[in-house]
């Protein structure tokens, strides 16, 4: 049992490399942000431990900051985090039989770990729940140690923060890139940027988010079969 246990760990180390990098950058960037705007690095752990929601915790900083009423961070919360409900959707089976793990995965359910873990891959079907729990867990202490380590290095050695939050942006992109090369069926990307370019032109980029992911949702929702049809004979 310990040897397959350290399997295990191997395995989800492995699997959450990808992310490693862009969470690390992530992370401190946010701290750096989080220090300049007066919060140490106590703040920084906090923050990225329990909320745990890297571009809310970039919206969060000038929230903080600015002295936001808690119906505004409610509302900006729920806009900035709607992204979850759509794509979460997919994993409820797959989360159902987790167990104690559950409500850690359900929390830890980032749009990178996510990525990693939708396909249902998982070394062994007997450590599938473990697999899962480490490979968030270690995606979430990548970001936890990148924010605290910019927090440290915005406290001692002088940043311009000019253009930090585009780094999320930059890692949305880089995945949506990862997915275009890896996956055999372009319709959900296709769908996504369409639907995501139509709803900015009609409703603007303040209210465009919610729309475009019901529309996306719509869509994917009547070519279901297609795609479906797609993997299998993709596999």
């Amino acid at each position: 049992m310990k040897s397959q246990n350290t399997f295990v760990i191997k395995q989800a180390f492995y699997k959450s490399l990808p992310v490693l990098a862009g969470y690390m950058i992530l992370g401190i960037g946010f701290g750096i942000l989080l220090q300049n705007a007066g919060y140490g690095v106590f703040w920084a752990l906090m923050m990225s431990s329990m909320i745990y929601a890297g571009s809310m915790q970039y919206v969060g900083v000038g929230l903080i900051a600015g002295g936001a009423s808690v119906v505004t961070t409610i509302l900006t919360t729920i806009m900035v985090n709607a992204r979850h409900l759509f794509y979460s959707i997919s994993m409820v089976e797959r989360y159902k039989d987790t167990g104690n793990y559950k409500p850690y995965l359900i929390f830890s359910l980032t749009d990178e770990t996510y990525s990693l873990l939708c396909d249902g891959q998982v070394p062994d079907e007997r450590t599938g729940n473990l697999y899962r729990f480490l490979v968030s867990f270690f995606n979430q202490c990548y970001w936890v140690l990148g924010s605290v380590i910019g927090s440290l290095l915005g406290s001692v050695l002088p940043f311009s923060t000019d253009g930090i939050e585009f780094s999320m942006t930059a890692l949305f992109m880089a995945s949506f890139t990862e997915q275009w090369i890896l996956g055999g069926n372009h319709i959900p990307a296709l769908a996504g940027a369409v639907c995501s370019l139509l709803c900015l032109f009609l409703f603007g980029p303040e209210q465009f988010l919610i729309p475009s992911m019901l529309l996306i949702t719509f869509v994917l929702t009547a070519v279901r079969s297609r795609i479906q049809s797609g993997r299998e004979e993709t596999e």
